[in-house]
């Protein structure tokens, strides 16, 4: 690819990413018209890639937004999204970090051996997301005292008391994701349709 075709193709991606931005922060174009002194028109235009953006029109958008000029101008650089598995061992358990962001919330596939049975309640700020891939969970929350198979799915607030463990029978294997902030897990995943 040549240098022509590429700045072309690299200014063909600056109208999406205005109006991603824009979106995002929650602000309409006439508010970013009277922020900017930008016409509504001329920024419309700007994001659906009838007008060709310059510095004159890009650089007060980019300020009015607080984003950086180089998110709207040139391409992020895509690192390699796999994360590297290390296993720790932690009173009997084996987790397995499944975030490569030490940002919240975290992440961990859990493996809970089945001597781990003897419940020990505890307390503390967070909320806390279970799914159970193998073996049989027993999950104590408040008065609740609940087993739970492969594919059941547990989120509870953790300042709550609970323990969760073996049922003595065998290991059991989750997933869990934990945030200390106490914000509930929003995971969404579209489900494939039926067929007939």
């Amino acid at each position: 690819m040549s240098t022509t075709q590429r700045i072309e193709n690299e200014l063909s991606q600056v109208a999406p990413r205005l109006r991603h931005a824009r979106q995002k922060k929650g602000i309409t174009l006439e508010e970013l018209a009277a922020e900017t002194g930008i016409s509504k028109s001329t920024l419309s235009r700007l994001e659906s890639g009838q007008r060709r953006p310059s510095l004159e029109l890009l650089l007060p958008v980019v300020a009015a937004l607080g984003v950086p000029f180089d998110e709207i101008v040139r391409s992020p650089r895509i690192e390699d999204p796999r994360v590297t598995q290390r296993e720790t061992r932690a009173d009997g358990r084996i987790l397995t970090r499944l975030s490569a962001s030490r940002g919240e919330p975290q992440a961990f596939k859990i493996t809970i051996p089945a001597t781990e049975r003897e419940p020990v309640l505890r307390t503390h700020p967070g909320y806390e997301w279970i799914y159970v891939l193998d073996g049989r969970l027993r999950l104590l929350l408040g008065d609740h005292d609940i087993v739970m198979g492969p594919g059941e799915v547990a989120e509870f607030d953790t300042k709550n008391p609970h323990w969760f463990g073996s049922t003595g029978t065998a290991p059991v294997e989750i997933v869990s994701l934990f945030g200390k902030h106490g914000e509930r897990m929003h995971v969404r995943a579209r489900t494939r349709p039926t067929s007939a």
